[in-house]
């Protein structure tokens, strides 16, 4: 399943590219891609896994920009 977040607050096209990698390794994620200029984060894996996913993908956002 795919699913798409707005992210608020993005302004390093640099840190949008570690976000990414970060949660490309996040077990269980598919795919992963962080836009940007759309300012959008699409995650794609099992829906069982998506609660674990999100909470994982929010500390690793949270690291590489902290606002």
């Amino acid at each position: 399943m795919k699913k798409r977040f707005k992210l608020e607050d993005l302004d390093c096209a640099a840190c949008a590219a570690k976000m990414e990698a970060a949660i490309q390794k996040i077990a269980g994620v598919e795919s992963a891609t962080v836009s940007f200029l759309m300012q959008k984060l699409t995650i794609e894996a099992q829906e069982a896994d998506f609660p674990r996913i999100l909470d994982e993908a929010k500390r690793v956002c949270a690291k590489v920009e902290p606002d």
